[in-house]
């Protein structure tokens, strides 16, 4: 180990100007074992530094390395494992915790011991020792410390001096000295004795030359002594002459303490004026007010613009003045208090003037509002009130200051203005609706005739009368189409397309005028009862149950608070509820009086009204016109799907009357005109989902009541019915191009071909009878095996057989059958619908096909019997084309 510490020593810590104390030989605990040594070095300049150094053996040669340095400084514990059974691990605690194992105890002990003794000596520091025994704590001697000169280096006191000290390097004028001596003495190496022997004779002499200087200097040392008394009699001078100067001295002491504390309470005192004068300019520039604004306060004119402008900036500079933000203690001045009760009445004196003129203008504008309704009543346009709401916008910020200031009194004016401003409302809206209602109907007096009584506007009468069915089927289309146009309601013979035009333009005029009244009056409420109508919707109920009844509020809140941003969009539409609580019921009789005159109106105010609720809805979906409209337009869907049911109910409900042929069905007929009329209202509207569901339910409804009628008609065929139905609702398909249809459309034209062709076959039946039933045997025969050359060969089905058939069924009786037939298809066939061509153009090429089987059957089975018919496919052409010509 000794070996080790002096390799380290010569070429590790040397060269860093280090010196090594104490060495152990360890490894990491719980790891791999690769051997280290930490060394204990302290540095040989000054200031001293204490590390402590971990170095290992270099993996490429046979030499060590420095790898890791701590400063001893960062040492926080040393922990030895126990104290009393003897164990190699111990534990440095530094930025972290190392743990160690050292190759045996006792370079352990050493390596902590020295620790501790270079902690006690350089550091001072509190290093915890835990599990550490008590004899390597010995504190150093005191002796030894105090014997080591302070200029010079120094090693470990005690005990462990002989360790510290064990290799010091001789420096260079050391090494200069004895290479002198030594050349002196050549024998010095040869002879250790004789060299030793002289130095010893040379020390002697120095001895006894120090010694001889020591007596020599007896004199001078006397002559310092006397020089050293007579220095003591001048101190002794000194003292009393610096105590009388100190005595002196005292009484300006007292004196300058006195001068001391009379400048310290002059400070003081004009520490605390300044601090005096601060708290007075501050409760005199925050809390006067002036003399012309509290002149504005109480007798400032609230009728002129100059006087408005000087009651605002006087509330203002009020309401900065009583939200003064008081300093401690100030509140309880008597001024203080006074000028707040000051305040207070002026407040409480302007809150009650201002809202009293706000009443009284609120109350004129009712007034003079009324006069201007004999303008429009007969024009359908709603009076403006945007003079109104300009006069009124004068106040918003002394509404806002009252909101703030006085809740109570602000709130009292909501109510007011609402009470007012609603009866106003609903005089004009009433007598808007009551115009509208006269020119739907045309005049006053038609007016009574659909239920229009009194000033009101409400719809009266019978409605069972309206709804009766008047579906009769007859032969004539026209009649029958007009019983249901009604729909249940009035006959579609009083009315034409400029009765449905010029009632969807009064519709769209009453929705127009409605709406920028109710935008504008929800716009003027909002600044000047300074409400936040626009905010985010996400914290917005579209669907918030509403105070119906015109209410205030519909929730509870403390009196004298303004209320929260939701709560205030909420106020907005309350406020708008109670305002315009007429308009709904006004239009929900103007829609009764709308289906009540033509249930296809409800189509034209099913459009106008989506588009107006869809407007309204991209400007503010919480809004009281985006509500109603929406309740609105809920129940015109109810009309909507009101006329669609009633229409279903007709088609169950038609009747045929067993005399006449039946034709083109009336609700066949009605869908048409149904749809034809949607399709130009719907044109452009936005959505058309519900007209869609509508058309769907109408055509299956059709189809159904097409086929019950088809089933029960006694004068017309069966076939007949269908196929003239279907082909009249294909033709409309096509026509009108009907996307949400092109099923049905496509299953109409399958219904129409296959009953034109059942009709067709049942019609034509056998007009050559008996030889289509010698025609049968013949292919009964080959069914069950004879070959078709050998049938002629049977005996009811040889030649002679086939040419009497044939002679039976001249041309001349082949177009007899055919003419009746004709007859009899122009007498089942309507002439709406003209399908007579058509169907006798089917029934001639079937004969055709008919023939041209028999020809082939003879031509298979009777070969080379030169048999034909007596009449040609030329023969049958002729024949229908003269019988069509000469009908």
């Amino acid at each position: 180990m000794t070996a080790i510490k002096h390799a380290l020593q010569r070429d590790i810590f040397t060269p860093n100007d280090e010196r090594l104390l104490s060495i152990v030989n360890v490894c990491k605990a719980g790891k791999k074992k690769r051997n280290c040594f930490l060394c204990a070095t302290v540095t040989t300049e000054r200031p001293v530094q204490v590390n402590v150094v971990k170095v290992k053996k270099s993996d490429k040669g046979d030499f060590y390395k420095r790898q890791t340095a701590w400063a001893l400084r960062d040492l926080a514990v040393v922990d030895a494992k126990d104290a009393v059974k003897e164990s190699p691990d111990f534990d440095l605690h530094f930025d972290k915790v190392y743990k160690w194992v050292a190759s045996s105890t006792v370079e352990k002990n050493t390596f902590i011991s020295c620790i501790w003794k270079l902690n006690q000596r350089y550091l001072r520091k509190k290093i915890d020792f835990i599990n550490v025994s008590s004899q390597l704590l010995e504190e150093l001697p005191k002796v030894a410390e105090e014997s080591v000169p302070s200029g010079e280096n120094q090693s470990v006191a005690g005990g462990d001096e002989e360790a510290v000290d064990e290799y010091q390097e001789l420096n260079a004028r050391e090494e200069q000295d004895i290479e002198i001596m030594m050349e002196g003495c050549e024998y010095a190496i040869s002879n250790a004795e004789a060299f030793a022997e002289k130095l010893s004779r040379e020390l002697q002499v120095l001895d006894g030359a120090n010694i001889q200087s020591i007596m020599a200097s007896e004199k001078q040392v006397n002559i310092l002594m006397k020089l050293l008394d007579e220095a003591l009699k001048e101190v002794d001078q000194i003292e009393l002459k610096l105590s009388s100067y100190e005595e002196m001295l005292q009484s300006v002491k007292e004196q300058m303490d006195q001068i001391s504390e009379s400048n310290h309470l002059i400070h003081l005192s004009n520490t605390n004026n300044v601090k005096l004068l601060s708290e007075i300019e501050f409760l005199v520039n925050h809390m006067d007010l002036a003399k012309g604004h509290i002149k504005a306060l109480q007798e400032g004119d609230l009728t002129s613009s100059r006087g408005i402008e000087a009651c605002t900036n006087a509330a203002d500079a009020l309401l900065q003045c009583m939200n003064v933000a008081l300093r401690p203690g100030h509140e309880m001045l008597q001024a203080v208090k006074q000028q707040q009760q000051r305040f207070s009445d002026l407040r409480e004196q302007f809150a009650r003037r201002l809202a009293s003129h706000l009443n009284s203008v609120f109350v004129q504008q009712g007034h003079d509002q009324s006069s201007t309704l004999v303008q429009h009543s007969v024009e359908l346009t709603l009076p403006n009130h945007h003079p109104f709401h300009r006069d009124l916008l004068r106040y918003a910020k002394l509404m806002e200051w009252l909101k703030n200031t006085d809740y109570a009194k602000y709130e009292g004016l909501t109510k007011n203005y609402m009470d007012y401003l609603s009866r106003l409302y609903e005089r004009e809206i009433k007598d808007f609706f009551e115009v509208a209602k006269i020119k739907m109907t045309g005049t006053t007096r038609e007016g009574k005739k659909f239920g229009l009584h009194g000033s009101s506007g409400k719809l009266t009468g019978s409605t069972s009368s309206l709804n009766k069915l008047s579906v009769q089927s007859s032969g004539n289309r026209r009649s029958q189409s007009s019983s249901l146009l009604d729909m249940g309601n009035m006959s579609a013979s009083d009315l034409d397309v400029a009765d449905r035009t010029k009632f969807d333009k009064i519709f769209e005029q009453v929705l127009s005028e409605l709406e920028p009244l109710c935008l504008a009056e929800q716009d003027f409420i909002s600044k000047f009862f300074k409400l936040q109508q626009h905010q985010s919707l996400s914290g917005t109920a579209t669907g918030e149950a509403e105070d119906t009844d015109g209410g205030t509020a519909s929730r509870s809140h403390t009196p004298g608070v303004p209320q929260p941003v939701s709560s205030e969009k909420d106020m907005i539409r309350q406020m708008m509820t109670k305002i315009f609580r007429c308009i709904e019921p006004e239009l929900n009789n103007l829609i009764a009086l709308g289906d009540k005159i033509d249930s296809f109106n409800s189509l034209y105010m099913l459009v106008k009204m989506s588009h107006h609720v869809w407007t309204a809805q991209n400007v503010d979906p919480a809004s009281f016109l985006s509500t109603t409209l929406g309740n609105v337009l809920v129940t015109v869907k109810r009309n909507f799907d009101k006329c669609i049911s009633n229409q279903m109910k007709q088609m169950d409900e038609v009747k045929i009357s067993k005399k006449s042929k039946v034709g083109i069905l009336p609700f066949v007929a009605e869908f048409e005109e149904f749809a034809a009329l949607a399709e130009s209202i719907f044109k452009s509207a936005e959505r058309r989902g519900d007209l869609d569901k509508a058309y769907t339910k109408l055509i299956r409804a059709v189809f159904v009541s097409v086929e019950k009628v088809a089933n029960e008609s006694q004068k017309t065929p069966r076939d007949v019915v269908m196929m003239e139905n279907f082909h009249h609702i294909f033709a409309t398909l096509s026509r009108l191009k009907i996307s949400c249809l092109e099923a049905e459309k496509k299953e109409a034209k399958q219904k129409y071909t296959d009953h034109l062709q059942s009709y067709v076959i049942y019609s034509l039946g056998q007009p050559l009878e008996k030889l289509n039933h010698f025609f049968e045997g013949v292919e009964a025969r080959v069914a069950q095996g004879v070959r078709e050359e050998e049938v002629s060969y049977q005996l009811a089905f040889n030649k002679q057989e086939l040419r009497k058939v044939i002679r039976e069924y001249p041309g001349k009786e082949v177009k007899k059958g055919l003419d009746n037939l004709y007859k009899k298809v122009d007498k089942h066939l309507c002439e709406e619908e003209n399908l007579l061509q058509v169907v006798w153009h089917s029934m001639q090429d079937e004969f055709i096909r008919q023939y041209k089987h028999f020809e082939g059957l003879i031509a298979r089975c009777y070969p080379g019997s030169g048999i034909t018919m007596e009449f040609t496919i030329q023969d049958i052409l002729d024949y229908c084309s003269s019988i069509a010509q000469s009908h």
